[in-house]
């Protein structure tokens, strides 16, 4: 019943705060309180699991049971780390607006029934229920973008809407494609779905209609497009849901699906799908280099380090798996972690113009500080987060190609470049009209910070921690592919 409580309790609240009279004052306090208790099961689960991985009780109702659908909850490592990152950052994005825009009690019921789709993508069994997760969590940020968003928020987010929604349904003739064969009475089980014989020939066409729909997610170059824009026109809490939990949806669903339903034909057009994710490296990197915005170049930067993750990911090499795992969770605390800070530095200074900006390190040490350590979290310094997941992913495509690994490789070093010369001329140098009275973090601030600073150095100095809960699920995606190079 624990996993049936998981999903109930951000659903439950967001029904409560649809329904009562609308109090600003109080709205982001239930919200956080939902969010709160959320984390709280999601760690008493993460024990049990932990402590006993086969015997852990799952959530098995037989509501759907005469339709087919297995409203079966259940987890694995990676289902267990993406739960996690999901209840970690839904209470630090909810006190983020903390002495900000007051927001109406519909938004905060958005956010806890998003947070109820995505525990839902990432903790189902049977793919029917994961597509209507998947749909589900579509629905709240479209509505946060539309209705909070800043100038032309409507043209883009029906943008992103389009997209997404064209790539689901593309994404559910394959899952009924592959329904139909499953013999017998017929199931949407995962397992069931595994154990298909399928001929190389169609699996082309699975391959492409589940990596579309992934890709959009991600999103994977070329189909990038509404990217930018959403990430800069949503309010700044949205963005931080869309980059720091959504896309990882598509990242688990190459895990989920592509790797173990279309092994013949990786082995033939995989070099193409990692062409496209190397692709995106360069572009986003070189692009976030001539940006002045800085929420844009934070979203740029997003767009170059998932496409790291899903290139070492299709190279289907122990390493390129293990570090698209790790790097999952890290991308997710890192890019959280440049959006409070740009929220922050926004509130007080009413720009996001980086040539605006200048000489905020004097007037607030504490926030230049906080700043750096999670700027160098995002470039891979060692003893932080990233280090350890884009070596792992660097070895795997090394496996791969030397050649690919190391023109993904310049993805650190552009990264270097164009965030540490951003850090530069924000932080340092004359101060201007915009920042001559920057006041440091106060502390309801801090207390949103630490919780993401701790977790860089965490993960960079203990990796074994996320690593061992990893292995495993590597291993068993491993198995099913048949393709993964070991040691």
């Amino acid at each position: 019943m624990l996993m049936g409580y998981l999903i109930s309790v951000p659903l439950i609240f967001s029904l409560l705060l649809f329904a009562i009279k609308d109090r600003t004052s109080i709205n982001g306090k239930i919200a956080l309180v939902a969010s709160l208790l959320t984390l709280g099961l999601a760690l008493w689960i993460a024990r049990l699991y932990l402590s006993d991985p086969s015997g852990f009780p799952v959530f098995h109702p037989d509501f759907f049971h005469y339709l087919g659908i297995e409203f079966k909850l259940s987890l694995d490592g990676l289902s267990l780390l993406l739960l996690m990152l999901t209840t970690f950052l839904f209470p630090l994005i909810i006190y983020s607006g903390v002495g900000g825009e007051p927001r109406r009690n519909s938004f905060y019921a958005l956010m806890l029934l998003m947070e109820m789709a995505l525990i839902g993508v990432f903790t189902t069994t049977d793919i029917l229920l994961f597509y209507i997760f998947w749909e589900l969590a579509l629905i709240p940020i479209f509505f946060i973008a539309i209705l909070w968003g800043g100038d032309n928020a409507r043209a883009i987010t029906f943008k992103f809407f389009l997209y997404t929604l064209v790539g689901g349904l593309i994404m559910l003739a394959a899952i009924i494609a592959l329904y139909v064969h499953t013999g017998g009475s017929h199931s949407f089980a995962f397992a069931d779905f595994y154990r298909l014989m399928r001929d190389p020939r169609a699996q082309i066409w699975i391959l492409s209609a589940f990596f579309v729909a992934f890709a959009i997610k991600i999103p994977i170059f070329p189909f990038h497009t509404w990217q930018p824009d959403l990430y800069q026109t949503a309010p700044t809490q949205g963005t931080m849901l869309l980059a720091g939990i959504m896309l990882k949806m598509g990242i688990y669903g190459l895990f989920r699906f592509v790797l173990p339903l279309c092994p013949d034909t990786l082995d033939r057009w995989g070099f193409v799908l990692i062409a496209l994710s190397v692709t995106g490296i360069i572009y986003a990197s070189i692009i976030a280099i001539r940006q002045n915005h800085l929420k844009r170049l934070i979203a740029y930067s997003s767009l170059a380090h998932v496409g790291l993750i899903s290139a070492g990911l299709l190279t289907r090499t122990f390493y390129g798996m293990e570090g698209a795992m790790f790097q999952m969770i890290s991308h997710g605390i890192n890019i959280v972690g440049l959006f409070i800070c740009y929220e922050f530095l926004v509130r007080r200074t009413g720009t996001g113009e980086i040539s605006s900006l200048g000489g905020i390190a004097s007037n607030a040490p504490v926030f230049a500080t906080f700043f750096m350590i999670i700027l160098l979290g995002s470039i891979s310094l060692p003893l932080t987060n990233s280090f350890i997941g884009e070596f792992l992913l660097l070895m795997g495509l090394f496996q791969y190609n030397p050649i690919v690994a190391a023109i993904s490789g310049l993805s650190i070093i552009f990264g270097a470049v164009y965030m540490l010369r951003m850090f530069q001329r924000v932080m340092y140098g004359p101060t201007t009209e915009y920042t001559i009275h920057f006041k440091d973090l106060n502390t309801n601030e801090v207390i949103v910070l630490i919780p993401i600073v701790v977790a860089i150095i965490w993960l960079g100095l203990a990796p074994g921690s996320l690593i061992d809960i990893a292995t495993p699920a590597v291993r068993y995606i491993g198995s099913i592919t048949m393709q993964i190079i070991d040691y």
